[in-house]
């Protein structure tokens, strides 16, 4: 193996133990939507350890479709969807969470399958990317909100880095990727993912904390006000 895929064979195992690791953090949370999505992106990542170590055909096209499951539902939706556990009170049944999947694999699989969608696949991509882009900049100012300025920090380099792998994956070759050892686009894609993971879980448990903090006053308040009401 030369230094190249072995750098690619780490660079994959670094996004597919982000992706486990985080996606249980996730789970245990009772956030299937996030924990799940993680999850597939890590079944994703390993194969793609075994490609690139062995170039084996199959473990190429399961990388493949989780990969592009990820790019154009797994993040921009669920993920989003999960998310939004948090933000905005959502509160999704088990049923939903499994149609939820269910749906979207079989999107996927018909985007990836229909000759039409041939030509409007890359652009489906960067739309769906720019989606995402929207809601985590929406996650930043929600973040700086509650001042967790760190946790904003880490979800805004996440944002620029996906966005601008984003936009270079199907439209702009990097010069001497094929023999370049780091800066080539498959390394740059595996970290780049592999630090989102965190991102997420930690701008989570920060609005997590802060919502926590917020029902513990209103109660103090109301048992206060209850208080002087018996006095």
């Amino acid at each position: 193996m030369d230094h190249r895929s072995l750098v690619l064979v780490l660079s994959a195992v670094l996004l597919a133990l982000s992706s486990f690791v985080f996606g249980w953090k996730f789970v245990k949370k009772r956030n299937y939507l996030l924990g799940i999505e993680m999850w597939v992106v890590g079944v994703s990542s390993s194969n793609a350890v075994v490609f690139f170590a062995t170039e084996s055909p199959v473990s190429y096209a399961i990388s493949h479709f989780f990969d592009a499951f990820s790019r154009g539902l797994g993040m921009p939706v669920i993920a989003v969807l999960g998310m939004m556990t948090i933000t905005h009170g959502f509160k999704p049944s088990t049923r939903f969470d499994v149609a939820a999947f269910v749906v979207s694999f079989a999107v996927t699989f018909f985007v990836l399958e229909a000759h039409f969608f041939e030509g409007i696949l890359p652009y489906f991509f960067l739309a769906m990317s720019v989606l995402l882009s929207l809601y985590l900049a929406y996650v930043i100012k929600r973040l700086l909100g509650i001042g967790a300025v760190l946790q904003a920090i880490a979800v805004l380099l996440a944002l620029a880095s996906c966005q601008a792998i984003a936009a270079i994956y199907d439209f702009y070759k990097i010069p001497g990727e094929e023999t370049n050892v780091v800066f080539n686009f498959y390394t740059l894609a595996l970290c780049t993912w592999a630090y989102l993971m965190p991102s997420l879980h930690y701008a989570y448990s920060a609005l997590e904390r802060a919502q926590k903090r917020d029902v513990q006053v209103h109660s103090d308040h109301a048992l206060h006000g209850l208080g002087r009401t018996s006095r």
